[in-house]
């Protein structure tokens, strides 16, 4: 078998709009195809006893054992590969359900579909999976052992850590969108000027002051001492030198600690002589270059968790340990210990496995024991010198037991660090008496705090503490969102794109926007190239600036990856025809059609999806969507309008002229369709098409229809406005147009426009495609013989898996069809083609460059414009711009 392609979905997509965390891997099976599971001698019987869990997959039967029962009837193994990519992630601890195979459209290729958590471990488990599958069919040894704990190392090094994830689960629990910004636990919540970030359990809020004095543990004593707070005696000391005064000046017990330690690295606790002191002084050297020596405070140890300066959790910590039983041995009670299933490898669980680390080993040696030392019975042995979760520790909740004194305590404490989110430590011998009470103290405040011992204590109420996260970023009444409207379709989705751009600059927004020519931030183009996949609409998100997005998604970022984005305010569909069938498993009209479909269905309930009534796959469109519909349509009279007129739904139309939004059976006229640039005085019907679900648009954000008007009567087309889109060159004796029409349905529409136009001859310049189907090719051949009196063949940069003659001649074959005797001309460089087409024009003859990469031929002509005025006024280059 061989995998040609493994996709990550990443948002809604083809295949489900709802389960966006999706691997497709594009699977040959090659001899397979002919070798259903009913075939292989004791494929079954490997299969259950490599997986007997599948035992739980119902698969199409629908109960226990369905699956299996499919395996025994005979299904293609592509079907057993998705499965088996299920089952191993859920033995890895990535329990996940979705999976799809369905045809690609070649004998023996399939997409196989399923859902993953991590996208690295997804890729994987692809891989993985088809391994497995060939050791079952072959009946060789496979160890399964190896892939699951590889796979549980791979999500510990990419997954978000525990409270990261916990505050983008919040988040996502009401609605806030969130984008990863690096491999790390760097987040952004919310898009454009309403955007926060987080980084672990850091804010974007939180003050840098706040973060540096924490990390210096005798800045925070030296404030905390200076506000009378309760902290340990101590001295800091940078050299052995200093160590025996201050042992003299504190007094055993003792504690030596780094000044900028955290997770507990490089302390030694309960220090009750020199040597130990010397021992703990150049461990805690190996973290920085100052050591705080302090009084070893007796107690328990207790994690005062502040959000947004109010006291929202506490816990108890105790370190990893094990209590002897008086028989078994210290390994073997950290074994047993590990045995409670609600420990894991890493952050997979609530609670992680305790490792024998070098610590652990010196810890023993410290009290002469081995692990193969029994202990007495009831006797703990702390096995780390902290109490965290991540080094094996537990947690008990105590939140609804701390004192008042200490609550207030805790608050001034983080106003006084000035730390939007810490996690503060104190020693005590009781959390419900007030510090000084105890002679307890406060040893430490953290900034980034870890969440997880208050999500999931070992005992105790869980507490929500990310939902506070929440509320502090995002007070009542804010918003994390900007209005985003998506423009789906063949054709006419960069004009319609553009022209809602300018009609929401016009309103006063910072619109950012994405289009097949680039990306767009306050209209200064700052991608370029086709930017109409998920990259592109993050990076529209992402900018802080912006406050209002218009997105062109185009088919092949949603195949590639998915959306950018989850969902939308406005979805428009312009068209759906034949364009790139028969790439990435899309073979009908139908299929591409579901492509675009995602696009509606992603809109927000209280949204709208804007539908063109005049196509019927279009139209089918509004069956699917959750949200309002409004549609738009060239023809008055359409009995799709009408009807839906009469039950008071919104719609555009182009009716006796005018351009006109219709609010039920009530009409409101905009303006005539010549009043309009972009249609060239009506006679670009086409682009009356993508006027409609325009205007329809800024009615539904609520522009009035005098600022509608002013924005598409003030919409010029032009190389700077709408490149390669009806770009008209008026040279002294003929005319060039520049458009990208670029497949039959595209052409079509230019075809009326062209008709319209004076200029004889009509010169046109088209090129085959190389990911297009053949008959597509030769049909752009065919309207370009119905349209132009002569036709110049050139070829695009990248041919896109076809040779230069296998294009021409598709296209020849087309012109040939309809006048075998149309002057034709081959000229493969785009370059030359349009040089040649300029230099040999006749006087009133219209050009017509139908170009795929539209700024070097827009560059091209326009440069030959220059020299015809500086010809005409005999002017130099530099002259020009002084014109008047």
């Amino acid at each position: 078998m061989k995998i040609r392609e493994i996709r990550a979905m990443r948002g809604p997509n083809y295949w489900s709009v709802n389960r966006h965390k999706l691997i497709v891997m594009v699977l040959d099976i090659e001899e397979m195809e002919q070798r259903p599971t009913n075939t292989i001698d004791g494929f079954l019987e490997r299969l259950k006893a490599m997986f007997p869990s599948m035992q739980e997959h119902r698969c199409s039967v629908g109960t226990p054992g369905g699956f299996f029962e499919r395996v025994e009837e005979g299904t293609w193994i592509g079907h057993v590969i998705e499965h088996i990519a299920l089952e191993l992630q859920t033995m890895a601890g990535m329990d996940v359900g979705f999976g799809r195979t369905r045809g690609y459209g070649e004998e023996g290729v399939y997409n196989v579909v399923f859902a993953y958590m991590e996208e690295e471990v997804g890729k994987y488990t692809a891989k993985a999976s088809v391994r497995i599958a060939e050791a079952l069919i072959e009946n060789k040894e496979y160890d399964l052992a190896e892939d699951i704990q590889h796979m549980r190392e791979l999500r510990e090094e990419v997954r978000l850590g525990p409270s990261t994830g916990s505050i983008i689960e919040e988040a996502e629990s009401r609605g806030i969108p969130w984008i990863r910004l690096n491999k790390y636990s760097l987040c952004q919540l919310g898009y454009g000027k309403n955007q926060k970030r987080i980084q672990a359990t850091v804010t974007s809020q939180t003050s840098n002051i706040g973060v540096d004095i924490a990390g210096d543990k005798e800045e925070t004593k030296y404030l905390l001492e200076q506000a009378e707070v309760p902290v340990p005696k101590g001295e800091i000391i940078r050299s052995e030198a200093g160590l025996k005064e201050a042992v003299d000046y504190v007094g055993y017990p003792l504690v030596l600690k780094p000044i900028g330690g955290n997770h507990g690295r490089g302390i030694t606790t309960n220090i009750m002589n020199l040597d130990d002191a010397l021992v703990a002084f150049k461990a805690a050297k190996e973290v920085s270059r100052s050591v705080i020596v302090e009084k070893y405070i007796t107690g328990e140890d207790f994690r005062l968790l502040v959000i947004d300066h109010k006291l929202v959790a506490a816990a108890i910590r105790t370190p990893a340990h094990v209590v002897g039983d008086g028989k078994s041995t210290v390994q073997a009670l950290i074994d047993k210990v590990n045995e409670d299933p609600r420990r894991g490898y890493g952050h997979e669980e609530m609670l992680t496995m305790i490792d024998v680390n070098p610590l652990t080993m010196s810890i023993l040696e410290e009290k002469g024991l081995t692990l193969d030392a029994v202990l007495p019975k009831g006797e703990m042995l702390k096995l780390k010198n902290t109490a965290n979760l991540s080094t094996g520790g537990t947690a008990e909740d105590v939140t609804d037991m701390v004192h008042p004194f200490n609550i207030f305590m805790a608050e001034r404490i983080s106003k006084i660090i000035d730390l939007d989110i810490c996690g503060i430590d104190i020693m005590t011998t009781d959390i419900g008496k007030p510090l000084p009470d105890t002679d307890g103290a406060v040893l430490e405040v953290n900034a980034g705090p870890g969440f997880r011992m208050h999500l999931a204590p070992t005992k105790g109420l869980p507490r929500n503490v990310a939902g506070f996260v929440i509320d502090m970023l995002y007070k009542p009444g804010s918003t994390s969102r900007i209005p985003i409207i998506a423009v789906a379709g063949t054709n006419g989705k960069t004009t319609t794109t553009r022209l809602i751009a300018h009609m929401a600059r016009m309103k006063g927004y910072k619109v950012g926007y994405t289009t097949t020519d680039g990306v767009y931030i306050q209209n200064r183009l700052l991608m370029t190239g086709d930017c109409t996949g998920p990259t592109s609409a993050e990076f529209v998100l992402k900018d802080p600036t912006v406050d209002f997005a218009v997105l062109e998604s185009a088919r092949g970022g949603l195949l590639r990856a998915g959306l950018g984005f989850k969902n939308c305010d406005i979805g428009i569909v312009t068209n759906v025809a034949a364009d790139q069938l028969g790439l990435k498993g899309i073979h009908t009209i139908d299929q591409l059609a579901r492509v675009k479909g995602v696009i509606p269905e992603i809109v927000f309930p209280d949204g709208y999806a804007i539908l063109n009534a005049d196509d019927d796959r279009v139209y089918d469109m509004r069956k699917n969507v959750k949200s309002n519909v409004a549609l738009f349509s060239l023809d008055e009279k359409n009995k799709r309008m009408t009807k839906h007129a009469k039950a008071g739904g919104l719609s555009a139309v182009y009716e006796n002229g005018f351009i006109t939004i219709c609010k039920g059976e009530w009409k409101m006229r905009v303006t005539k369709a010549i009043n309009v640039p972009l249609t060239f005085q009506g006679k670009a019907t086409f682009m009356i098409q993508n006027v409609l679900p325009a205007v329809l648009t800024g009615y539904i954000r609520g522009f009035s229809i005098e600022d509608i008007k002013v924005a598409i009567e003030s919409f010029i087309p032009s190389p700077s406005q709408t490149p390669g889109r009806l770009n008209l060159f008026k040279f002294n004796n003929f005319e060039v147009l520049l458009d990208y029409a670029h497949n039959p349905a595209g052409l079509r529409a230019l075809q009326q426009m062209i008709e319209k136009m004076d200029g004889s001859p009509k010169i046109g310049m088209i090129a085959g495609i190389g990911d297009r189907r053949p008959e597509d090719n030769y049909e752009v051949g065919v309207v370009a013989a119905e349209t132009f009196d002569e036709i110049i063949i050139r070829q695009d940069k990248n041919l896109r898996g076809k040779t230069e003659s296998e294009l021409i001649k598709m296209i020849h074959d087309g012109i040939k069809s309809v006048d075998p005797n149309k002057p034709v001309t081959i000229i493969p460089s785009e370059k030359e083609a349009i040089t040649f087409a300029i230099t040999n024009a006749k006087k009133g003859s219209l050009l017509v460059f139908c170009s795929d990469v539209v700024p070097d031929a827009l560059n091209l002509v326009m440069s030959f414009k220059e020299e015809e005025t500086k010809e005409l006024y005999k002017l130099t280059k530099e002259d020009i711009p002084n014109l008047v």
